[in-house]
């Protein structure tokens, strides 16, 4: 893990803990830094706080990142409903609720663990967290996806 240590500025530099955070640590988004203060990795004066804590400048901020979760989706049994399949594509009817690929707080759960735990055979053009992934559609939408099972195929639909 790594920590950050800094004093937040005065005046009328300081706000939103959240926004100080992102812009005192370094490659630190503002949305990444609201992320390790919901899950309390970010301490003012000793304390977890909330992003929306306004600062006045002077509290004492403690910032740790922890080491990156490994990014390789793994294959899970995860119910899932196949329109059709051959040896180059399996279609999907993909429910509303599930994300296709792996993302920001979506590890596992996703299509591609689906996927994954369907069959060993997916197009590795999407890279490692997209196998087969020609196309997607967002969380909240359910809908019918398109995975291709080789490269050959990926190029074509694609």
């Amino acid at each position: 893990m790594e920590t950050t240590a800094f004093t937040a500025p005065a005046g009328d530099a300081a706000g939103r803990l959240d926004l100080v955070v992102s812009r005192e640590v370094p490659g630190l988004t503002r949305s990444a830094a609201q992320r390790l203060i919901d899950e309390g990795h970010v301490t003012v004066n000793g304390r977890v706080e909330r992003a929306s804590l306004k600062l006045r400048g002077g509290e004492e901020v403690r910032v740790t990142v922890p080491p990156p979760v490994p990014a390789e989706p793994a294959a899970e049994t995860i119910p899932r409903e196949i329109l059709y399949e051959d040896e180059d594509v399996v279609v999907v009817n993909k429910p509303a609720g599930m994300v296709v690929h792996q993302g920001a707080g979506n590890s596992t759960g996703t299509l591609v663990n689906a996927l994954l735990g369907h069959c060993d055979d997916l197009s590795g053009i999407g890279g490692e967290l997209r196998p087969g992934i020609v196309h997607r559609i967002d969380k909240d939408t359910s809908g019918i996806l398109v995975a291709a099972k080789n490269d050959r195929a990926h190029q074509s639909l694609s």
